[in-house]
């Protein structure tokens, strides 16, 4: 029951009071903070990591760029310098046919000169018997 008058139950209760505060204070709350104290400590330790982990993963990100980058800039450059090779032999190889082609062209017009002067001392040497029958086939007797 309730009285407004103060007795010595007060005092009691008060008393009481204070040494369950110290005792829960012991027994639940300091274990209480300090549990909550590591896990926050695990936590940074964590996140700390996370933030390095984050860190070492850009800058590899950027290492392989980098790298990336520079095995296209040195296979362009071999891709050319390949190509102007595969030029000068094509060129080459082009020179050499034009020299075998212009070496055969000469070839055959000597040997066209020489099948058509063949062809004109013969002929030459026939002009009379073949002008001899045509006379005769115009005139239509001997000659």
């Amino acid at each position: 029951m309730i009285t407004v008058i103060p007795d010595i139950s007060l005092v009691y209760q008060m008393i009481n009071f204070l040494i369950l505060l110290f005792v829960l204070n012991h027994v639940l709350y300091k274990p209480i903070r300090k549990m909550l104290l590591e896990r926050k400590a695990t936590v940074q330790g964590l996140e700390s990591g996370v933030e390095k982990a984050t860190a070492d993963l850009v800058s590899q990100e950027e290492s392989y760029k980098n790298g990336l980058r520079q095995a296209r800039t040195e296979g362009l450059k071999k891709k050319e310098v390949f190509v102007e090779e595969a030029s000068k032999q094509e060129r080459e190889i082009i020179d050499q046919i034009n020299k075998k082609a212009q070496a055969n062209l000469v070839r055959i017009k000597k040997q066209v000169t020489d099948e058509t002067e063949q062809a004109r001392n013969a002929l030459e040497k026939e002009v009379e018997t073949f002008a001899k029958a045509i006379g005769e086939r115009i005139l239509g007797r001997a000659v």
